[in-house]
C-alpha cells in the first residue's frame, strides 16, 4: 500500500512557483492498479518518485507498507563508474539476493556483451536504459511504477524479451502509472485519477478520468 495524507510539493521555477501537488489525500492498495493522466510538465515524473521514496514531500506524510519498485527506467541506482556486472552484484547485495544469478539474469537479458563488463559511464542512454530495466525485472516487487517518460530502448531483441518477462511480472502485481495518454493506461489499469493544478481527482473507472482530463485539456 501507499498514501498519500495531505502531500505538499512545489518547486520554484525562477519566475514563479510551480506546484504539483497542494494537500493531496489519496491511497494506491495492492490488488487495484492505478492509472494517472497528467497533461505534459505537470509533474507526473515527480508524483511518481515521490511515491517510490526519490524525493519528499514539502508537506504532509508518505506512507509505504509494500515492496515498491524503483520508477521503470529510474537511472540513478546504477553507478556510472561501475560495469553492468558490478552494478548487478551490488544490487543483489542490497536487496539480499544471489549475486550470480543477478548478474547471470542480467547479462542474458540486456545482450551487451563485452560492455556488459565495462563501467556504465561508456554506455550510450539505449543500453543504460537496457541495463536498468533489467535491474528492475530481476527483483520481485508489490507495486510497480512505471513512469511514460522514462527512457526506452529501440533494441528489438531486448524489447522482446523484457515485455514477455514485464507482462509475466504484472499478472501479480499492482501497477501505478502516470501518462498523458489514456490509451497508454487501458493496456494496466481500470482505476484512474487526474492530475491538474496541484490536485489529484480520484476515479472509479478510467473512462471517467477520461471525461474529465479530456475537458479540461480541450477547453
Amino acid at each position: 500500500m501507499i498514501e498519500f495524507e495531505n502531500v505538499s510539493k512545489s518547486f520554484w521555477t525562477g519566475s514563479q512557483r510551480k506546484v504539483i501537488l497542494n494537500r493531496a489525500s489519496f491511497r494506491v492498495e495492492i490488488g487495484n492498479s492505478l492509472g494517472i493522466l497528467a497533461p505534459n510538465g505537470t509533474g507526473k515524473t515527480t508524483l511518481i518518485n515521490m511515491m517510490a521514496g526519490l524525493e519528499k514531500p514539502d508537506e504532509g506524510r508518505i506512507t509505504r507498507t509494500s515492496r515498491i519498485s524503483f520508477p521503470l527506467g529510474f537511472m540513478g541506482g546504477v553507478v556510472s563508474r561501475l560495469s553492468g556486472t558490478e552494478n548487478a552484484r551490488f544490487i543483489a547485495k542490497l536487496y539480499g539476493l544471489d549475486p550470480d544469478y543477478l548478474e547471470a539474469f542480467c547479462r542474458w537479458l540486456c545482450g551487451l556483451g563485452e560492455y556488459f563488463d565495462m563501467p556504465v559511464g561508456t554506455y550510450s542512454a539505449g543500453m543504460r536504459a537496457r541495463l536498468s530495466f533489467a535491474l528492475l525485472l530481476a527483483l520481485d516487487f508489490d507495486i510497480y511504477l512505471i513512469d511514460e517518460g522514462m527512457p526506452a530502448t529501440t533494441d528489438v531483441e531486448f524489447n522482446k524479451k523484457a515485455g514477455m518477462l514485464l507482462r509475466e511480472r504484472l499478472e501479480d502485481a499492482t501497477i501505478v502509472v502516470v501518462s498523458h495518454q489514456a490509451e497508454t493506461l487501458e493496456k494496466f489499469c481500470r482505476s484512474a485519477a487526474v492530475l491538474m493544478d496541484g490536485q489529484l481527482h480520484m476515479f472509479d473507472t478510467l473512462e471517467e478520468a477520461k471525461q474529465l482530463y479530456d475537458y479540461e485539456t480541450q477547453s
